[in-house]
């Protein structure tokens, strides 16, 4: 939550909105930002890139994973999320469920924060174990 507001998450929210403005999303006009930060501190940000066809549309917490990956980044600590309808109020922006499957691949579910920001600039902060119970990840394959 955000009582105690915490500087690096004030940083990592300030860098998804200022991704958010990159989005592009001429259908739902609904513009996510993320910023990704690895465990030495690097930060990755990313956009939706939506499609006409919807269903090549990618998320911004994905857009910002996939491009630490392919940076050769591994090992995450919190990602923030900011999204909201252009002009409108809105309350946290958590990710999709999808968003939640690929940050099980990558990220520490006990360790991993997800960043929920909302349009007044309050947030909640939330390991990724809570926001995705009885996950299915790398562990069940072993």
């Amino acid at each position: 939550m955000s009582e105690n507001p915490n500087p690096v998450f004030e940083t990592l929210i300030g860098k998804a909105i200022a991704a958010r403005e990159n989005a592009y999303a001429p259908y739902s006009s609904f513009r996510v930002g993320a910023a990704l930060m690895t465990k030495d501190g690097s930060i990755f940000t990313g956009c939706n890139i939506e499609n006409a066809a919807f269903s090549p549309s990618n998320c911004a917490e994905r857009t910002a994973i996939f491009k630490a990956v392919s940076e050769g980044a591994r090992n995450f600590a919190a990602i923030a999320v900011a999204g909201w309808k252009d002009g409108a109020e809105s309350g946290p922006a958590y990710p999709c469920g999808v968003c939640r499957q690929v940050m099980m691949e990558f990220c520490d579910p006990k360790s991993f924060l997800v960043i929920a920001a909302s349009s007044d600039g309050s947030y909640e902060t939330r390991p990724l174990e809570a926001i995705m119970p009885y996950a299915f990840g790398p562990s069940n394959l072993v």
